[in-house]
């Protein structure tokens, strides 16, 4: 018998798609469910480890491969990559006619993918909306407009969901599943450090971080600074560290040249993409994670280990007590590290529940789904949205 049931999925970078993956992995195996992505972006791009292999190696069908990523450091790149992924997916889903497209977080290619569902006529569904962060990132309110142009909302935070009803989404589209992401920080099981220090050949890294930094507008002209100044305290604190090449963002080439100039130090292992098992493996063994990205905040406190966000990206954003925010220079880094390693702050945090999630989000998401599917005429009724914001606010 023939499918039941269209699921489309976009993605375009490997920390995105690996925000869904349980969730893509459930609905694939589903025999009436016919799942499909559409890939592009870093996906695709050799410098970023061409993480499309990673899909392929969780048996998932690929729809489509969408050549995106433009290779340069201007502020047009990712306007331009997301005119470029429009105008190429647009023939492809109206072909396809999925009945349903799900799409996570909050860069370029989800605007589009709700752009797509919205003038096609398809339902979709975002998730992680609701989230907000203060850091002037343009990220921040592509979230917020996503959001206005999907039909459904998978939150995970009432926070978020509080959010998403001030900002005029009635609440029947709100679903608080929390984080899929947590899935498999609860449920891995990572490989003994002794075999890490083998396969990575760093014999001597006994005790090490984990670092994760990209480049933000606010900062840019100090990002590779503020970079440094992090592989510096490390140093200086004699602590070791697995170090990842940042993100396609303007500024990430001068991060890259920093990479470069540390590249042969014994003190740091630089790594492009890691298989799954092999990055959670270095998480969950490590001291800590440092840097700016949004998995310190999300995520670290399901191992738990502390996390110190340096600078301004992610600040506003609701965190757990692992969390410790610092300033950019040599000195505040240096006593951030001294405080988290230190044995009244890991005690502190040692049974800390985190709040984005219990780590059974992607089957709680599955059933959802699942239900919706069923409501065809629910479904189709829900992507016209006639409510009006201002009612709603004061009806709250």
């Amino acid at each position: 018998m023939g499918k039941k049931y269209k699921v489309l999925a976009f993605t375009a970078i490997r920390s995105e798609y690996d925000l869904l993956s349980d969730l893509y992995k459930l609905l694939n195996n589903d025999n009436n469910i016919e799942f499909k992505l559409i890939v592009s972006g870093a996906h695709l791009s050799s410098t970023y480890g061409f993480t499309i292999q990673e899909i392929e190696k969780d048996g998932l069908s690929i729809l489509a491969r969408i050549e995106t990523l433009i290779d340069s450091n201007s502020k047009v790149k990712r306007p331009k990559s997301a005119s470029i992924l429009f105008q190429s997916a647009l023939d492809i889903v109206s072909q396809y006619q999925p009945d349903l497209i799900l799409y996570a977080g909050d860069r370029e290619e989800v605007i589009i993918a709700s752009l797509i569902g919205g003038y096609l006529e398809i339902p979709t569904i975002h998730f992680y909306g609701g989230d907000h962060v203060k850091d002037s990132h343009i990220d921040n309110p592509v979230r917020h407009a996503t959001s206005k142009l999907s039909t459904f909302h998978f939150v995970s935070t009432e926070e978020h969901k509080k959010r998403l009803i001030c900002m005029g989404e009635k609440e029947e589209r709100i679903f608080n599943i929390g984080s899929i992401a947590l899935d498999k920080f609860v449920s891995f099981v990572p490989i003994k450090k002794d075999k890490l220090k083998e396969v990575f050949n760093v014999g001597h890294f006994d005790k090490f971080a984990l670092v994760i930094f990209h480049p933000i507008p606010k900062e840019r002209e100090k990002s590779a600074k503020v970079f440094e100044n992090i592989l510096l305290s490390l140093k200086e604190n004699n602590i070791n560290a697995f170090v990842s090449y940042p993100n396609i963002d303007p500024g990430s080439d001068k991060i890259i040249e920093i990479i470069n100039k540390y590249e042969n130090d014994k003190n740091f292992k630089f790594y492009k993409n890691l298989p799954r098992e092999l990055f959670l493996s270095i998480y969950k063994n490590a001291e800590f994670i440092i840097g700016n990205s949004s998995s310190g905040i999300l995520e670290s406190a399901s191992v738990p280990i502390p996390a110190i966000n340096v600078g301004y990206r992610q600040t506003g954003r609701t965190a757990n007590e692992n969390v410790v925010y610092v300033n950019t220079d040599l000195s505040s880094i240096n006593n951030a590290i001294k405080n988290v390693i230190s044995k009244e702050f890991k005690n502190k945090i040692r049974y800390i529940k985190n709040i984005y999630g219990d780590g059974n989000s992607a089957q709680k998401a599955f059933n959802i789904i699942k239900n919706l599917l069923d409501k065809k005429d629910y479904l189709q009724n829900m992507i016209f949205k006639d409510e009006d914001p201002l009612e709603l606010c004061y009806e709250k």
